[in-house]
């Protein structure tokens, strides 16, 4: 059964919350990271995006940048504007988007579970990504991400997430984007040992988001096993950080596909083409699937509807029926000639939280020609993937709303 286990964790000095909470590392780019921080010296982004505060035409990967993460991690502990809990802590986080409410318990995970399979993955991940944040977590000696988990749901762990619900939370507050952030600290003996006793009743854990920082954090464990001739396996840095939430909350959003070109078909070739593996439906007006198969294309100023046709994915097959793979394998691969989506700089994703008029926006503008909007994968079908051990297409999911980073960190 997976290990989960409270931390002292070090988060915001409360008056300084709100501002310290950022957008995760990889939701927004450098340039919007420094926009979002030139009035804000508290953000986080100082330090998951240190690059902010150097030269512009410095590399990403250089050293410098991580050791001046480092260098802000510090200097925040040393301001106290973070500040250390004395005693191992569970935290819970509840976030409120609309009508759609999530609430997490955070806890360190172990990096053991992770690499025996009782940590479930369901993608794969880049070793340019992983090699940025091993560096970013060996350096700044702390995990500054959460890694999001979830669980089949469970009524015993709903009651006590309710029970700590109940006490005055440390940070409650409305974010810019009107999500609402609300965070509890359980430092009680017996709510952290009942927690623990019902985790254990679990038989597996699922990323939902996060892969590269847990492939990273085993990285960085296998680096300080290998340098610790005194390695017992209960240093901090066997474990990681993670928020855990049960799989009846997860909202998933759509996440969408822009191609630069048609393969030199015309209009009336790239249909044609189509319609080989899909039933095309002219609409007149914005067009955005309501199931499953159901696919929404838009270039030259119209949308259509696709209808992947019955015979051209296995409804049995957990991997090969998801709407990602149907449209890859009968539409993206053979027609628009893009093998690898996770390296053909011909394709771009467009997170469902941007809606369909971005994706008429991008076409329009001319930089693409056409856009695929796609019914939203399930968390059913992600953890039947990771069930069956196999992994879903990239950028298969969109969740929302997105953890702020900052709110909690754990120190190696």
């Amino acid at each position: 059964m997976p290990e989960i286990k409270p931390f002292k964790g070090l988060r915001p000095n409360s008056k300084f919350a709100e501002k310290v909470a950022a957008p995760p590392y990889d939701v927004v780019n450098s340039e919007e990271a420094r926009e979002l921080t030139k009035d804000n010296s508290y953000s986080f982004l100082h330090i998951s995006k240190p690059e902010i505060d150097l030269p512009q035409n410095l590399d990403l990967y250089d050293k410098k940048v991580y050791e001046k993460g480092a260098e802000n991690l510090k200097k925040f502990i040393d301001e106290k504007i973070l500040i250390q809990d004395e005693k191992r802590c569970f935290y819970l986080y509840r976030l409120i988007m609309g009508e759609h409410t999530q609430t997490g318990i955070v806890a360190a995970a172990s990096v053991v579970d992770y690499d025996s399979g009782k940590i479930k993955i369901h993608e794969y991940t880049r070793e340019e990504k992983e090699k940025d944040r091993t560096t970013h977590i060996n350096i700044l000696n702390a995990n500054t991400g959460p890694v999001f988990l979830t669980y089949h749901s469970k009524n015993s762990i709903n009651k006590l997430v309710k029970k700590v619900q109940n006490q005055k939370p440390i940070y409650d507050f409305i974010s810019e984007d009107k999500i609402q952030h609300t965070f509890w600290k359980v430092n009680e003996k017996e709510l952290i040992n009942q927690i623990q006793s019902e985790f254990h009743k679990i038989e597996y854990l699922y990323i939902s988001d996060g892969h590269h920082r847990s492939a990273a954090a085993s990285r960085v464990q296998k680096i300080r096993k290998k340098n610790n001739p005194n390695h017992t396996g209960n240093e901090e840095y066997n474990y990681f950080l993670t928020v855990i939430f049960p799989d009846e909350q997860m909202y998933i959003m759509d996440y969408n596909r822009v191609v630069t070109d048609l393969n030199e078909y015309s209009k009336t070739e790239f249909l044609a083409k189509i319609s080989e593996n899909f039933d095309i439906v002219t609409q007149n007006k914005t067009f955005k699937p309501k199931r499953k198969h159901t696919f929404g294309m838009y270039f030259k100023n119209s949308w259509f509807e696709l209808l992947a046709k019955p015979d051209t994915f296995d409804e049995r097959d957990s991997v090969n029926s998801l709407d990602v793979n149907i449209l890859h394998k009968n539409l993206m691969k053979p027609i628009l000639g893009i093998v690898n989506p996770r390296k053909d700089k011909r394709i771009n994703f467009v997170g469902g939280i941007r809606g369909l008029k971005e994706l008429e926006k991008l076409v329009d503008s001319g930089k693409y020609k056409v856009a695929f909007a796609l019914y939203p994968t399930s968390i059913q079908e992600l953890m039947s993937v990771a069930d069956s051990n196999n992994v879903m297409p990239p950028k298969s999911t969109w969740f929302e709303p997105k953890l702020r980073s900052g709110l909690i960190t754990h120190l190696l």
